[in-house]
């Protein structure tokens, strides 16, 4: 490596990436950087939304199966890992918080965040069983499990399936677009048009903005609320 700058740059998938390690002294500008991934990624999200036109069914039976356990008094359980588990956190929060309106807030559980249950289930059982131990502790029958997993192949996530299935809840998975074994266990599943990790992330979260869009417009119109705050 050189000892003024070492700078690379490649391509994968649809997006270009940039790594860069520079002396604080050479004062480089990563305008021209920061350009390339805007407009890499404005061509990703202008093909993805048109994918997403063809594929809409899928996002509205999510849509209208949180609103049905919702308006049943159900709730709404989320997980994944990593990337994925930020998301099923993200989710979660918009649901119990709010998203666009003021409203009451709505039983969602990220089945992420309390390290206890996952450090004590992931040494006593094994991290394949970190979430499926709490989908039977929490979960209801007519309850709903949000599985986000770009690859769909994670152990823990398709035991957790098995165990919504076992709970007689539904499952919802959110994945990238290829074929997985969690799409054989969902009721329905919503492929993000992507192959690529981070690309299918980032689409993740324009899920998860799409369906609490709906979800919240929908339970405010049935429980006589219209208060838009943002």
């Amino acid at each position: 490596m050189s000892a003024a700058l070492e700078h690379r740059t490649f391509e994968e998938s649809d997006l270009v990436f940039s790594h860069a390690i520079v002396l604080p002294a050479l004062g480089r500008d990563y305008t021209a950087l920061v350009h390339r991934a805007l407009d890499g990624r404005r061509e990703r999200v202008a093909d993805s939304l048109a994918a997403f036109v063809t594929r809409a069914e899928p996002l509205a039976q999510a849509a209208g199966m949180i609103v049905t356990t919702l308006r049943s008094g159900g709730r709404v359980l989320v997980a994944g890992n990593g990337g994925s588990a930020a998301e099923a956190q993200h989710f979660a929060g918009e649901l119990v918080g709010r998203f666009l309106m003021e409203r009451r807030p709505y039983a969602a559980i990220a089945l992420t965040v309390d390290s206890s249950i996952l450090t004590a289930v992931g040494n006593d059982y094994g991290f394949d069983d970190v979430f499926a131990r709490q989908v039977h502790a929490l979960g209801r029958p007519g309850d709903v499990f949000v599985a986000f997993s770009t690859s769909g192949k994670s152990p823990n996530m398709l035991r957790a399936a098995d165990a919504a299935r076992e709970c007689s809840m539904r499952t919802i998975a959110i994945t990238g677009d290829l074929p997985n074994p969690l799409e054989r266990l969902a009721d329905v599943t919503v492929r993000c048009p992507s192959t690529h990790t981070p690309a299918t992330q980032e689409l993740q979260m324009m899920v998860t903005h799409i369906l609490c869009e709906i979800v919240e417009a929908e339970m405010v119109a049935s429980d006589g609320e219209r208060q838009v705050v943002s």
